[in-house]
Formats: C-alpha cells, sequence, structure tokens
C-alpha cells in the first residue's frame, strides 16, 4: 500500500515538528508525507526543511478544507492518510490499519481509537463520542465520530463522493464523512492510533458557536443527492428536524437572524 500522508497547517510551528517525527517513525512506512502550508506567517517553511523527506507546499490562506485537497490532489499514493498539525500519530497506527485493510480488502475508510488530551491532561471521551466501525451513517448523524487524523482512506474513493467541502468553514469533515458512510462501512482500529489535543485557542470549534447550521446544510444535501434506505432516510429527517428546531430557537433568542429563513426553508421541507 502506497500511503500518502497529508499534514495541513496554520501558525502551528510550535507543535508542527511533532506531527511530523510521529509520521516518520511509523513502523510501517508511508510512501510520502505531505505537508500543506495554509498562508502561516511563523516559521513552518524553514521548520519543514529540517526534514529533508518531507515535501512543502504553500497556498494562500484558504482553511483547512482547500488545504487537505491541495494535497490530495498533489498526492501519488493510492491510500491517503490525513494528520491535523496539532495532533499526533502513535508508532503503529498505520501497521495496525494496513494490517486490517488485508484482511478486509473491501474496506476504504479505517479509523480508529483515539487519546484525547485536553490543555495537557487526557480526558476521557463521552459515550456519545465512542468510536466504532460498520455502518455507522445514523450515529454519525448527530455529531462527528471520525477524526481526520486517524483516518486512512482510500484515495479513488474522492473520486466518487468529492473532496472536503472548501466553503464549510467548521463541520467539513462531518460533511464528507457522512457522504462516505451513507453507503460505505467503515473499518475501525479498536486500539488507539493517534492522541488528539485539544483546548488551544486557535480551534475552529471555539470560533464558531451555531455549528449545527452546517450540520443541517449536509444531512440536507443527502437527502437530495442520495438514495438512501428508508431507516437511514428516517433518522436523517428526524435529526435534521431537531437540530433546525434548536437553531432557530437559537436565532431567535439572540436575534442572529443572517441563517434563520435558509434554515426555516430547510425544515419546512420535510415537516410532511
Amino acid at each position: 500500500m502506497k500511503i500518502s500522508v497529508i499534514i495541513p497547517t496554520f501558525n502551528r510551528a510550535n507543535v508542527l515538528s511533532r506531527a511530523i517525527e510521529s509520521v516518520l517513525s511509523q513502523t510501517y512506512a508511508p510512501f510520502e508525507v505531505i505537508v500543506v502550508d495554509d498562508g502561516s506567517s511563523d516559521s513552518t517553511r524553514s521548520l519543514v526543511k529540517n526534514y529533508p523527506s518531507v515535501k512543502y507546499l504553500k497556498i494562500d490562506n484558504s482553511g483547512v478544507s482547500k488545504a487537505r485537497n491541495v494535497g490530495i490532489d498533489s498526492s501519488k499514493g493510492d491510500w491517503i492518510a490525513l494528520l491535523d498539525s496539532d495532533d499526533e500519530w502513535l508508532p503503529n497506527k498505520l501497521e495496525l490499519q494496513v494490517a486490517l485493510s488485508e484482511s478486509n480488502s473491501l474496506l476504504n475508510l479505517i479509523h480508529g481509537e483515539e487519546i484525547w488530551i485536553r490543555d495537557g491532561v487526557r480526558v476521557n471521551q463521552m459515550n456519545k463520542h465512542k468510536k466504532s466501525g460498520g455502518d455507522i451513517f445514523i450515529r454519525s448523524l448527530k455529531l462527528c465520530l471520525i477524526s481526520p487524523s486517524a483516518v486512512l482512506i482510500r484515495k479513488s474513493l474522492f473520486d466518487e463522493v468529492g473532496l472536503f467541502a472548501e466553503d464549510y468553514p467548521v463541520c467539513e469533515d462531518y460533511d464528507l464523512w457522512l457522504k462516505i458512510t451513507a453507503n460505505e462501512d467503515v473499518g475501525f482500529v479498536s486500539e488507539p492510533i493517534i492522541r488528539k489535543y485539544g483546548g488551544h485557542d486557535d480551534q475552529l470549534s471555539r470560533k464558531y458557536f451555531a455549528m449545527d447550521y452546517w450540520r443541517v446544510k449536509s444531512i440536507d444535501f443527502i437527502l437530495k443527492y442520495y438514495n438512501l434506505s428508508v431507516d437511514k432516510k428516517e433518522q436523517a429527517i428526524k435529526v435534521l428536524l431537531k437540530k433546525a428546531r434548536i437553531l432557530l430557537k437559537g436565532y431567535e433568542k439572540h436575534q442572529n437572524l443572517e441563517h434563520y429563513d435558509e434554515v426555516d426553508n430547510i425544515r419546512q421541507k420535510y415537516l410532511h
């Protein structure tokens, strides 16, 4: 398996070395490692020069989706592994995923268990965040259950479902995983394969307080363009209506009506 590793980054030179070195120390060596610098103004470029085997691409600041997509488009491998620059892989991450792929050649996406670190302290995941494999579409409707840093994806799958939505400032991963899990079972490595770090100020989830707006748009897209089973369609509508109702109440409460009509129109489509 030729695995291309894509590391998007923006002004994270302080943690980027940790991410890169966790890739270079894998027990299963990747085919190539690509750092996509999303317009950083810090020392990212000079830092990457310390790793001669790592390919460096710089783009104008356009967001993480664009950075990931540029990396995927420029990659030469037949599998893609993503790693956010503030996370790190455990040494046998790729080895475990490759072994699972070899035991089940039908899998096009494999993820795995995570260790969560918040403000430097290990924390336990809540039950609602519990990771799993198989048909996880219905569980994935409520919230994102796959971390980009944990995935290994067959590159040809992007030809079927598209790349990350570049017009989504957040929830771009939720959107892509829904498109994939609508028709694909996913593989899952039950032991931890990554350390996922949180709590820092530049996390996008801290900048957007109505993230369900993007989730409602994603579910609406799936309902319009994907041929879902009866059960999946019913559950998708149920979750969409609940999220839309909560959004509309929040918009009214805070007098933030920018997306009110759009969300209300989406909701009305599924009330009958």
